[in-house]
């Protein structure tokens, strides 16, 4: 297996801020309290970003200062229950969000699959791993967990990429994959909080070889760029897609909805009675006045013009 060593990046070439994505499936006695002083700890300390904390745990992006970011792991390690915690990191130019939102849930990701056991989940897939079942030509089926927009901008070499417009509909995807039920499946999403659920409800289905990468897309694609995924990452922070690959033939996945060009860029048509997701290039977006077509760009009812 290739081993790609670590590059130590000089200062003067590293960015002020900090991206961080993080979750951890762990019964926690009172969200309402976390809930007051985490929002409390975050506004005092310059951390902007999305919380929503549970009875089931925990599920987290934010950004900050470096120094802000390292005190905020440090803060939340506090907590005997999210002391292993294993945070995702990014450097990013400035904030990668506008406000910071803490919010009590009963999931702490949308599933409708609450009575799944994560006991069952299926066995974790290092990075290392799902790039030797590539290199090696394994016998497996490799499952998109994400919603189909996500998966539009990019995915892994062969993927199936169900039409799934959120992850609780994830019960007829797994409807859909009973042909593979003897197969070697493997699970992924963005960062992993998704495919730990969907490998257990594929195990509580009676699948038979169930996986699910460690550490979702974002923890392959820092270590193994370049190699078997295909396109940008669609992150849900301000930065919208990251693009991970330098290689031209990996960069991009998906084609302008206008001009049918390579771009991982994305809109919401701005008439909110559409709202319609749309794969737009920058050039293309501002042409069509960020409308999916003329009747809607004749629309009263727009969304206040974005200049990005």
């Amino acid at each position: 297996m290739p081993i790609f060593p670590a590059q130590k990046i000089p200062k003067e070439k590293m960015k002020e801020y900090r991206v961080l994505l993080y979750y951890k499936y762990v019964e926690f006695a009172d969200p309402e309290k976390f809930m007051k002083d985490h929002l409390e700890y975050c506004s005092t300390n310059e951390i902007l970003g999305r919380v929503y904390i549970g009875k089931e745990g925990i599920n987290g992006t934010v950004s900050g200062k470096v120094k802000n970011i390292e005190a905020y792991k440090a803060h939340l390690r506090s907590y005997h229950e999210f002391s292993d915690i294993i945070f995702k990191e990014d450097e990013a130019d400035q904030h990668a969000f506008k406000k910071m939102h803490v919010r009590v849930k009963n999931e702490i990701i949308h599933s409708d699959l609450e009575g799944v056991s994560l006991n069952n989940g299926g066995k974790r897939l290092k990075p290392e791993e799902l790039l030797e079942f590539y290199e090696k030509g394994k016998d497996f089926i490799i499952v998109d967990a994400r919603n189909w927009y996500e998966s539009r901008i990019g995915k892994f070499k062969g993927a199936i990429t169900p039409p799934m417009k959120n992850f609780r509909e994830w019960v007829n995807v797994a409807e859909e994959l009973e042909a593979y039920k003897d197969k070697t499946i493997v699970t992924y999403c963005t960062g992993g909080i998704r495919c730990e659920k969907a490998s257990a409800y594929l195990v509580e289905k009676g699948f038979k070889d169930v996986y699910q990468l460690d550490g979702g897309i974002v923890s392959y694609t820092k270590k193994f760029p370049d190699t078997y995924w295909e396109g940008g990452v669609f992150v849900f922070d301000e930065r919208r897609v990251v693009e991970p690959n330098t290689k031209e033939e990996l960069k991009y996945v998906a084609r302008c909805y206008f001009c049918n060009q390579p771009t991982n860029y994305y809109i919401n048509c701005h008439n909110l009675d559409c709202d319609k997701i749309l794969v737009s290039c920058h050039k293309c977006k501002i042409e069509n006045d960020y409308c999916c077509s003329d009747e809607c760009r004749k629309s009263q009812n727009r969304r206040k013009r974005y200049y990005g």
